[in-house]
């Protein structure tokens, strides 16, 4: 069964006046603990940003706003910061932490930011879309790796 709107505890979830909507297989909550959890084919929406995932669980307070966002399996996300920029990319796990606008990558992370192809692969990578910073890391020693794409500057010709 898709779901492609939920009721009650869910029709709180609007952010930003932006409607926030998921759709899945599956869905699960307890309105008591503050936990929806969506399985199977999860699409994730709000505004231009998208994350998808096998499972998505979704936390929230006492007045039914989001605390965090964990997408679990086969992860695939795609965010455009308050600057604009966009990126796009693949993980494991994913958590957004909405009240800081920040986005955890854990394990196989492959994050692009699409405007100047600049990528990073590596096990954890936070990406906050309000100052438009990334980090990364390695957790089992692995390199981080990093690619840009460097504009080749053409020399001048000599003065005749």
């Amino acid at each position: 069964m898709k779901l492609i709107s939920f009721l009650l505890p869910l029709s709180m979830l609007v952010l930003s006046a932006e409607e926030l909507k998921v759709i899945s297989d599956n869905f699960q909550g307890d309105q008591q603990k503050g936990i929806s959890v969506f399985t199977g084919n999860v699409k994730t929406t709000k505004g231009q940003d998208e994350l998808n995932a096998s499972k998505v669980t979704i936390y929230t307070d006492i007045n039914k706003k989001p605390l965090k966002y964990v997408a679990e399996g086969d992860v695939s996300f795609y965010i455009v910061t308050e600057l604009k920029e966009v990126y796009k990319g693949k993980s494991l796990i994913a958590v957004y932490y909405p009240n800081e606008s920040e986005y955890h990558f854990y394990k196989k992370v492959d994050l692009i930011r699409v405007d100047d192809y600049r990528r990073v692969r590596g096990d954890k990578v936070i990406v906050n879309t309000i100052k438009g910073q990334a980090t990364a890391e390695s957790i089992k020693g692995e390199p981080v790796i990093m690619t840009f794409t460097l504009e080749e500057k053409k020399p001048k010709s000599p003065a005749k």
